[in-house]
């Protein structure tokens, strides 16, 4: 499996992508944390969070008795240069082109 196979499988739930939300508003939370506004048990959240933690998504960190979970959004990044932004450059360009042709044709 392929790092973006394990980006798109990861965003592909619902949960996960609930979790990673939660990071991107306040990074460093705790599984308790995290769980508290879940309605599955511990173990499923720690289930979610290694799919996520597989993909590069989220990275962990042992702090004291701790473990605090923060959002990594390179491999989104990675995905949206690979598969989103080469789409969109075409439609930039011809943008930027009519602009440039209204202003020659208005001096």
């Amino acid at each position: 499996m392929t790092d973006d196979d394990r980006v798109f499988k990861a965003l592909a739930d619902p949960t996960r992508r609930f979790l990673l939300d939660k990071l991107f508003a306040r990074d460093g939370r705790t599984l308790t944390e995290l769980e508290s506004e879940l309605e599955m048990t511990r173990f499923g959240v720690m289930k979610h969070l290694r799919v996520l933690e597989d993909a590069g998504l989220v990275v962990s960190r042992k702090e004291g008795r701790e473990k605090l979970h923060f959002l990594n959004v390179v491999p989104i990044r990675l995905v949206h240069d690979r598969w989103i932004d080469k789409f969109t450059e075409r439609r930039v360009k011809a943008l930027t082109d009519l602009k440039r042709q209204l202003e020659e044709d208005s001096a």
